[in-house]
């Protein structure tokens, strides 16, 4: 063992005439370990709920999107096949976007109508897996009227259930004696999808292509924009500039997941941040206490430090002693701080014991998400201020005159 940790040890169990000084040790402790744990877990709940919101805007959402500055896409197919054998690139569908009115004897709601390839839309957005009723094949099912298929929010709202009509209002109407004409279409309710965002469930309905278009006044050739799902969601801005250039430019344009949403994603990072440096404040407070403890740790020790000086001890080797000290402090509430944090946060994880309300939330638990990056940030910060921490009292036991500490002795 080495002779600094040695002596650090020592000092760190205090005899019975030193057990204040050795509660002080413990408060620093505490005070680390409290602002530690404080860190792991609302860091762990806001990746968690940032990867959350990400899986829910996803699910329904491509990651890129292929538009057309001339208002719409032609020979669609043809441009589907080739943007499917772009590298990264999963899957690739058109769709058909547009707003529309939904009446019904529940009432009406203006929608954001998005017309889909019900067997190749499967592979490029997750709406298959937020179904409450119904298939989204269903919509391919030829009937007496198209199909739809609309959130619980805007089903509840309209009173609407599998299997009921609904009429939509589409601006593709035309002029008369009278003036503009909205064209009214029946739609027949195919199914129900949840995604847990009000924004989502409240106002977007899924049709197939065929009825979009016919909606919409398109060709048969012609649609909206193709959406495309990648292997990687986090290089999605790679595979949209390698789509871009692929295509060429104009008339065509590539948005990603990332910009579509930047707004939203960039309030969370700063939250994130925010949180994180409110959180470290106490980590330093923590480390004011180690401040503390080391000062009159030295003034208990003035005696011990005269003696180890005189027996030919440097100064050098009396500041690496306290370093060492506050450092085996700052240490054992970093782990202890580790051990709490991971500890509520699995427990939060695994039991979600804290709820939260339905009507305000689109989760009904606390999220968590450790991130290895992010907890070894903490470990590093917290140890660099229980660094700080140590500077000054071990310089003023290294600057302590032997003859002046030894003289009334």
């Amino acid at each position: 063992m080495r002779f600094e940790l040695f002596i650090a040890r020592r000092y760190l169990r205090a005899k019975r005439k030193q057990a204040f000084i050795s509660v002080i040790s413990l408060i620093s402790i505490l005070g680390v370990a409290l602002g530690v744990a404080s860190l792991i877990i609302v860091l762990g709940v806001m990746n968690g709920f940032s990867q959350n919101l990400r899986d829910k805007i996803l699910g329904i959402n491509a990651h890129v999107i292929v538009g057309s500055y001339a208002g719409g896409i032609s020979q669609y197919s043809e441009l589907s096949n080739e943007l499917n054998s772009v590298p990264g690139v999963q899957g690739a569908a058109p769709f058909v976007y547009t707003e529309v009115m939904l009446s019904s004897p529940g009432g009406v709601k203006g929608v954001v109508l998005r017309g889909i390839d019900p067997h190749k839309s499967t592979d490029v957005l997750g709406l298959s897996k937020e179904m409450l009723a119904g298939k989204v094949r269903d919509l391919d099912h030829e009937g007496e009227y198209p199909g739809i298929i609309v959130g619980q929010e805007l089903a509840l709202s309209l009173g609407l259930s599998v299997g009921d009509n609904v009429n939509l209002l589409s601006p593709s109407g035309g002029r008369s004696s009278a003036g503009f004409t909205p064209q009214i279409t029946t739609f027949v309710t195919k199914g129900i999808f949840k995604t847990g965002m009000y924004e989502y469930d409240s106002s977007f309905g899924y049709t197939s292509i065929r009825a979009a278009q016919e909606v919409m006044g398109f060709r048969e050739d012609m649609v909206t924009g193709i959406e495309i799902r990648v292997n990687n969601v986090d290089q999605a801005h790679t595979v949209s500039n390698t789509v871009d250039e692929h295509l060429g430019g104009y008339p065509y344009y590539v948005r990603n997941w990332m910009e579509m949403n930047q707004n939203l994603f960039a309030a969370l990072r700063l939250e994130k941040i925010a949180m994180g440096i409110i959180l470290v404040m106490i980590v330093l407070v923590g480390s004011f206490s180690i401040v503390t403890a080391l000062v009159m740790l030295v003034m208990e020790k003035t005696r011990d430090i005269a003696v180890l000086m005189s027996m030919g001890a440097t100064r050098a080797l009396i500041r690496r002693i306290f370093t060492v000290l506050g450092m085996v402090i700052g240490a054992l509430g970093t782990a202890l701080g580790f051990f709490f944090g991971l500890g509520i946060s699995y427990l939060l994880k695994e039991y979600q014991f804290i709820k939260l309300p339905a009507d305000v939330y689109y989760l009904d638990h606390l999220p968590v998400l450790h991130q290895p990056a992010d907890l070894l940030t903490i470990g590093l910060a917290a140890m660099f201020l229980c660094f700080l921490a140590t500077i000054y009292p071990a310089r003023k036991a290294s600057n302590l005159n032997p003859a002046d500490a030894l003289r009334y002795e």
